[in-house]
C-alpha cells in the first residue's frame, strides 16, 4: 500500500496570499503546502481522503487516474471544495462513492446542490454515490478495510481513517480513550500539528507529539501545517528520530 500526501498545508495553504511571513517567501519546494489531503492506493483500489479546492492541481501531479472512493472527514471548505473536479474521473468510471457522517453528506448536498439533483441533472455535472459513515462500524472500498476514527476538531465532530496498520487523523484536538484504543500497533501514523501555539481546534507541535507518545506507532508523519511552525529544514532537526514533516507529492510505503 503507498500513501501519497496530495497536501499538507492548512486551510489557507503556503504561501499565504498577500504574506510577507519568511517561510511563505521560502524557496524550499518542501515549505509550499496545498490544501491537506492524501491518496492510498495499491494493485487493485485506490481512494482519495479529502477533495479541497487544490484537487484539480493535485491530480495532475500525482497522476493519480483512479479514484474508488472519497473518503470526507469533515466539511470546512478546504476538505471539500474541489468536489466538482471529479469530473474526469466520473468521465472515465462513471458514479464516485463518497464516504462521510451523514451531517457532512447533508452539508454536500446544500453546497453542490447541482451534484445530487435527481431531476433534470445537467448532463455534465459531477455523479456521486454518498454513503453514511458510523463510528464503529467498519466499511470496504475494493480489498481495503477500513475503520472510522472519531475524534474532536474544537466542538466538531470529526472522522479519522484507519486501514490495516495505517491511520490518517486531521483537524484533530482531543481524541477519546474509546478511540485511542483503535490506533494502537499502528506502521504509520499520519496527524495534524498546526504551529508551535496552543491553538483552539488543531494540535500544536507539542500536543502532536504527546499524541505520538501516546500511541506509540512505528512512524508519524505531520500534515496540516501552518506558515508559523517554521521551515521544514529547521522543524525537522528538532523533532524526535521516528517523526517526520511531510511535504506536498512525498510518497511511503506500507
Amino acid at each position: 500500500m503507498k500513501i501519497y500526501f496530495l497536501g499538507t498545508g492548512t486551510s489557507q495553504g503556503i504561501p499565504v496570499i498577500g504574506s510577507q511571513h519568511s517561510v511563505c517567501l521560502s524557496d524550499d519546494f518542501k515549505d509550499k503546502r496545498l490544501r491537506v489531503s492524501v491518496w492510498i492506493h495499491d494493485e487493485n483500489s485506490s481512494i482519495v481522503i479529502d477533495c479541497g479546492p487544490d484537487f484539480r492541481q493535485q491530480m495532475l501531479a500525482s497522476k493519480c487516474s483512479r479514484v474508488d472512493a472519497i473518503l470526507f472527514t469533515h466539511e470546512h471548505s478546504d476538505h471539500t471544495a474541489g468536489l466538482d473536479d471529479i469530473r474526469p474521473f466520473n468521465f472515465k468510471q462513471g458514479e464516485i462513492p463518497i464516504f462521510g457522517h451523514q451531517r457532512v453528506l447533508d452539508n454536500l448536498k446544500k453546497r453542490f446542490d447541482y451534484i445530487f439533483e435527481t431531476e433534470n441533472k445537467y448532463p455534465g455535472a459531477p455523479s456521486v454515490k454518498p454513503i453514511e459513515v458510523i463510528n464503529d462500524n467498519p466499511f470496504s472500498v475494493g480489498n481495503l478495510k477500513i475503520n472510522p476514527i472519531n475524534v474532536w476538531h474544537g466542538t466538531l465532530q470529526v472522522f479519522g481513517y484507519k486501514i490495516d496498520k495505517f491511520a490518517y487523523l486531521t483537524d484533530v484536538k482531543t481524541v477519546d480513550l474509546q478511540e485511542i484504543e483503535k490506533l494502537k500497533e499502528l506502521k504509520v501514523l499520519v496527524i495534524n500539528c498546526l504551529r508551535e501555539e496552543p491553538h483552539h481546534s488543531h494540535f500544536s507541535l507539542q500536543e502532536a507529539l504527546d499524541f505520538v507518545t501516546l500511541v506509540q506507532p512505528e512512524r508519524t508523519y505531520l500534515t496540516h501545517i501552518s506558515h508559523l511552525l517554521g521551515f521544514h529544514e529547521e522543524v525537522q532537526k528538532k523533532l524526535p528520530k521516528n517523526v517526520f514533516l511531510a511535504y506536498d507529492n512525498l510518497e511511503i510505503s506500507i
